[in-house]
């Protein structure tokens, strides 16, 4: 995870424990939560059986927001052509009355991650990277020795540490000049010991993502935001103001919300500096402040739930304008540590299993937002939720609402 996102091992010491404006497959009103009055009285008037299986799938849905679960959640489940099934519903923006809808921004967060790793991969295919090659030979100023790869950096299996990156923001007016690398550099001085020896075990860090958007900038020539830009975004035809790295038209960004009376919201009280990060307090949500990631490759990018869907369909094409089969593959391969022991993570991907179905997939949450994209590679299939609601842990939602989509995809077939 990134933003004010730490994994789900440290955060748990603490607290112990696709649609466009006018049309989409499945259109429901949205109602404002600026009031608190009868939430039946407003709610859209949702199927009460299951008449169709894509009735239950929007229904759990549509809860997550008539519960106060989030202000809002778009769905969207799709071939590597076609839409197949998309949902939106709830408030962008409580306050003004804002729904959300497919021109909506999200901060992705941690998915950036998966962007990060299709560039590693491209420039491995151009033969300017070399996967087991140690990552200071690309990087002279490489902070923690010659063993560690560019591998495992990858599958977070470098040992490198991952600190709470809880104020690893800054605010939006400051973005155009903030300087990662000094930002990092005192970061890197302060942890400068690795956690375990490079390949041994998994230990998930978004520093090793910050040293792989390093090597990327300087075996390209590019700065990592340029490459992205150049051989990713620009190369799917997404215009940068639908998936970028800053917001192009703030009128389109979506507010990112906190649950007050939570005991994370407890948390959060006592470990951010609310006066910089977070906004005023809007009905039963706590708001958060327009602020950037310090990190772009770990967590930098924002956009719109088209984009992203339009980003993992290009991951299924047959011929994939990112990357070619074999690259794909690689991708998609679970990682073993030194000892043999599957370790869950691909190159910048977790996978899992869902009804007997391999999937890889990524979460990326922090203040006010979180966002799962996932691909069925052997299906065709892949889907993308995202809400504007913190995530703190790499929840797995999407088996809740793909255990039912599959079922409904294998009907039809």
């Amino acid at each position: 995870m990134a933003g004010f996102v730490a994994t789900e091992l440290q955060l748990r010491s603490f607290w112990k424990i696709f649609s466009d404006k006018t049309e989409s497959a499945v259109h429901l009103k949205c109602r404002s939560f600026a009031s608190n009055s009868d939430k039946r009285s407003s709610n859209p008037q949702l199927p009460t059986q299951s008449t169709y299986p894509m009735d239950a799938i929007n229904r759990l849905l549509a809860r997550q927001v008539d519960d106060g679960k989030t202000p809002s959640v778009q769905y969207c489940h799709f071939s590597g052509k076609d839409i197949l099934h998309r949902f939106a519903y709830g408030m962008a923006d409580v306050k003004s009355g804002t729904p959300a809808h497919g021109d909506s921004i999200y901060r992705y967060y941690s998915i950036t991650k998966t962007f990060t790793a299709v560039a590693v991969l491209q420039l491995v295919q151009k033969g300017l990277l070399e996967l087991d090659r140690p990552a200071q030979q690309y990087l002279p100023n490489f902070p923690y020795g010659n063993e560690a790869t560019v591998r495992h950096l990858l599958t977070h299996t470098a040992g490198i540490p991952n600190p709470l990156p809880l104020h690893w923001m800054h605010a939006a007016e400051t973005h155009q000049t903030f300087d990662q690398d000094i930002f990092f550099k005192t970061i890197f001085e302060k942890n400068p010991r690795l956690k375990s020896r490079p390949g041994e075990k998994f230990a998930y860090s978004n520093l090793g993502f910050v040293l792989l958007g390093q090597i990327i900038g300087q075996v390209s020539g590019r700065s990592y935001q340029e490459y992205v830009r150049e051989n990713i975004i620009s190369r799917l035809g997404i215009p940068l103001a639908d998936l970028d790295f800053a917001t192009h038209d703030t009128t389109r960004q979506v507010k990112g919300y906190h649950r007050r009376m939570s005991f994370s919201n407890v948390i959060l009280g006592l470990l951010l500096d609310k006066k910089r990060l977070m906004g005023p307090p809007e009905g039963p949500w706590n708001t958060f402040a327009d602020a950037y990631v310090n990190g772009s490759a770990y967590g930098g990018l924002i956009g719109t739930a088209p984009a992203l869907v339009h980003y993992a369909q290009a991951l299924l094409a047959p011929q994939s304008p990112l990357l070619s089969d074999g690259s794909r593959k690689q991708m998609f391969e679970e990682n073993k540590t030194s000892n043999g022991k599957p370790t869950g993570m691909c190159l910048g991907w977790y996978t899992g299993h869902l009804k007997g179905k391999r999937y890889v997939t990524h979460a990326g949450g922090g203040g006010g937002f979180y966002i799962e994209v996932r691909v069925y590679p052997d299906l065709d299939r892949g889907s993308v939720i995202v809400f504007n609601r913190t995530g703190f842990t790499d929840e797995r939602f999407l088996d809740k609402v793909d255990s039912r989509q599959l079922t409904v995809d294998r009907a039809v077939r």
